[in-house]
């Protein structure tokens, strides 16, 4: 059974930096997809970042230029650092994971817009105050 563990949200202020982490058990192997996904209040669950085990990203174009993502094989971990809050970040993040390819799972893709991975953390809030 996949357990996905998510850390680090909080409250900040615009123009403000905050750093998440996922901690991943369960799967076998590395090979498969992480990635972060946010849901504002009445909105629908969007794509933030999605990455493999070699490391290849791919951002929504809302974060790019601002947030960043990594991944540790060996710990089975993902971070995702965001700066340059801005209130329209304001959700609940959380960490997916999925054993897809990622081309399969790119923004852009059905699977990143709709957030439709196979497994899912509990998720963090995050809040950017203007």
């Amino acid at each position: 059974q996949v357990l996905l563990v998510e850390s680090g949200g909080g409250s900040v202020q615009s123009g403000g930096s905050l750093r998440l982490s996922c901690a991943a058990s369960g799967y076998t192997s590395s090979g498969y997809c992480m990635g972060w996904f946010r849901q504002a209040p009445g909105k629908e669950r969007e794509g933030v970042v999605i990455i493999d085990h070699t490391g290849r990203t791919s951002f929504a174009d809302s974060v790019k230029g601002r947030f960043s993502a990594s991944r540790d094989n060996a710990k089975n971990t993902l971070s995702l650092e965001m700066n340059g809050l801005k209130p329209e970040d304001t959700a609940m993040y959380y960490c997916g994971a999925d054993s897809r390819p990622i081309s399969a799972v790119v923004a852009g893709t059905p699977v990143f817009t709709k957030g439709a991975l196979d497994a899912w953390g509990q998720g963090t809030l995050v809040t950017v105050s203007s």
